[in-house]
């Protein structure tokens, strides 16, 4: 094997959520890595704005709108994105309802907030990948990186929605690499752990944030998990270097959960 397996030069890579937080670095990872980025988000204007900041003339770099929820929405999306780069080569489903959410007991949550999370946590997943299968097909295969979260091996309450949805992601990548696994298609998950990017920090309380700062010392790796910590992993899997690994799971938290 040589090291031009690694290689994601031309490469087109649509990631959800990918104008801030955790997207948003892995869009500009993605765009140094030579691949050409289309950062699908909620907030098309910002989605423009920060694709225009990573690639002035657009040729490696797109911003456009999307609610992953809607099918319509998504399938505008996947078209501009072909009409803009001419293929897909990879996806990664990121955008998650998680860091707005409120922490409380589960029969607190609302039949509504529930609806919510898994409208974009998992019916996204499937609206997306359903979306560019058609082209990766066409093409001779794909990648699809689903990111879960560690907090599905751990439990962690407070959350059920939103740890619920994330289980879920696991069975969804399982199923989906056995069903396009004869179109050269790979699906992988990806369960990070508790990682301070800017939404993150952004949306937590300074209290929270120094609370989990504290829990450091329960990892193997005992810092702060950051944003560049799951670049590499990423990578990686959108890269032929993992073309005979498909329907896995990786978990990047520093040690905190083995399994």
């Amino acid at each position: 094997m040589s090291a031009d397996c690694f290689d994601l030069s031309g490469r087109v890579v649509i990631v959800t959520g990918g104008a801030s937080g955790i997207g948003k670095v892995y869009c500009e990872r993605l765009v140094g890595a030579g691949a050409k980025a289309v950062l699908a988000d909620l907030d098309s204007g910002l989605a423009t704005r920060v694709a225009m900041a990573m690639s002035a003339d657009g040729s490696r770099a797109l911003g456009v709108g999307c609610d992953v929820a809607d099918a319509k929405s998504v399938q505008s999306m996947v078209d501009s994105a072909v009409a803009h780069f001419g293929r897909i080569d990879g996806l990664v489903n990121n955008a998650a309802l998680m860091s707005a959410l409120p922490r409380g007991p589960w029969h607190e949550i609302e039949e509504a907030d529930w609806d919510r999370v898994m409208a974009v946590n998992l019916r996204g997943l499937f609206l997306c990948s359903r979306a560019v299968y058609p082209h990766m097909k066409r093409r001779g295969g794909g990648r699809i990186v689903n990111i879960s979260s560690n907090r599905v091996w751990e439990g962690t309450p407070n959350r059920l929605h939103y740890t619920t949805s994330k289980a879920g992601v696991i069975g969804f990548t399982r199923s989906l690499a056995r069903e396009v696994g004869d179109d050269n298609i790979t699906v992988n998950a990806i369960t990070p752990g508790f990682t301070t990017s800017e939404t993150q920090v952004g949306g937590s309380d300074p209290a929270y944030l120094a609370r989990m700062a504290s829990l450091n010392e329960r990892k193997a790796l005992k810092r702060t998990q950051m944003p560049d910590d799951l670049v590499g992993t990423l990578l990686f899997l959108l890269s032929d270097a993992s073309a005979y690994i498909t329907g896995q799971t990786i978990n990047v938290d520093g040690g905190a959960m083995m399994h």
